[in-house]
């Protein structure tokens, strides 16, 4: 499944490939977010030609709207959203706690009210992964719980067990799931489709470290660190990968989940983090904020009125060959949906671009200098920068 190319000689950056059944990923990679089956703002031709190589789409939310029925009829997910490439489906655990309100945990499963139309439903390992063959996708999450931050020391040491718990329930029932028809061909699920494995344990050390070796001890296809950009601050998140990396098997592909800001990329590349998935690219696109090498640009803002440079004079994206900052300006400011599918766009073209510098200088043995590099000119906000 993954093969490690190469391993920079300066820093903990790894270059390799991610073999699937719709194709192989060049690592490191990040996923644009496609909650309901579609990247918002853009459609998958959109994707290819901006050269994206897979996308995240949420078991959760799909299992709602449109329903599991809906795609098994269209032939998976693949077929109904007309995506060729590879999928990554993330089971919903961090919908049970971003919906904390709406649902009731037990080592069971997760009981929770739609959010929809208020109508109850009952989620267990078995039950996600039930979906997730439905769904065919290329990458499968498991059930898991997330811990807030904060929290106490009890409630993340029972999240984590109940993560493991579900994992080697979820493990267990994968490996005996039966052939499936889809697309009038029979697959065998443990071919067709990877099983990740979640590491919990929020803040604290010990918890993190028992979780790895537990999972790691249950045997998956990859790992992934969970729990993470849930409000705490960026260096305890950094801490916590510290803690979790080093216990990794190297010949396995290694997720830092829900992290995406591009300097937090940049630096934990540096970590050895394999993948990443963001909505920030289209998030920032539909507020009218474009990503630059310098930092984010809020393109909205007065001071772009009769800016006729591109958003990012370093791109050589469609939209930044053709249209310009006060065009863009005014498109948002008018509410045309254009302008914010403009920056959407680019804001996704800007990480295909970076994840391709970053193997680039992986490539070369100089990715402590890239890094270095894109940190100095990075800023949080490019309009401050501007001004100084």
């Amino acid at each position: 499944m993954f093969s490690l190319i190469k391993s920079d000689s300066q820093t903990k950056a790894r270059l390799g490939t991610l073999n699937t059944s719709h194709g192989t990923v060049e690592t490191p990679f990040f996923m644009p977010v496609g909650t309901y089956a579609a990247v918002k703002g853009l459609c998958s031709e959109d994707l290819v030609e901006i050269g994206n190589q897979i996308v995240l789409s949420n078991t959760y939310h799909l299992y709602l709207r449109p329903g599991v029925e809906v795609i098994e009829k269209a032939g998976g997910l693949h077929n109904f959203m007309r995506w060729e490439k590879p999928i990554l489906t993330d089971s919903g655990g961090y919908q049970v706690f971003s919906l904390a309100k709406l649902r009731k945990i037990s080592d069971e499963g997760v009981e929770f009210q739609s959010h929809v139309d208020g109508s109850l439903h009952f989620f267990t390992p078995e039950k996600v992964l039930k979906i997730e063959k439905v769904l065919a996708s290329d990458i499968m999450m498991p059930l898991d719980e997330c811990a807030p931050f904060p929290c106490e020391y009890k409630q993340a040491e029972k999240a984590a067990k109940r993560t493991t718990a579900w994992a080697k329930r979820s493990k267990e029932y994968w490996g005996h799931v039966p052939e499936f028809k889809i697309e009038n061909r029979y697959v065998s699920p443990d071919k067709k489709q990877y099983l990740f494995g979640i590491i919990q344990g929020s803040h604290y050390r010990d918890l993190r470290e028992q979780s790895a070796k537990k999972i790691i001890d249950i045997g998956f296809d990859g790992y992934a660190v969970g729990g993470v950009s849930v409000g705490e601050p960026v260096e305890i998140m950094f801490e916590t990968l510290s803690w979790v990396l080093p216990l990794l098997p190297a010949e396995k592909p290694r997720y830092f989940m829900g992290i995406g800001l591009p300097d937090q990329i940049v630096r934990a590349v540096g970590e050895g983090v394999d993948m990443f998935d963001t909505c920030i690219p289209t998030r920032y696109g539909r507020h009218g904020t474009a990503l630059t090498k310098e930092g984010k640009m809020v393109v909205r803002n007065g001071e772009f009125v009769k800016d006729n440079a591109p958003l990012d004079k370093d791109c050589d994206c469609f939209v930044c060959r053709r249209y310009s900052r006060s065009y863009i300006r005014h498109l948002i400011n008018t509410g045309e949906m254009l302008g914010l599918r403009f920056i959407s766009y680019h804001n996704v073209y800007f990480y295909v671009r970076l994840m391709r510098q970053i193997r680039e200088a992986i490539r070369q043995d100089r990715y402590a200098e890239f890094q270095k590099e894109f940190l100095k000119d990075y800023s949080a906000d490019y309009n401050e920068t501007a001004k100084r």
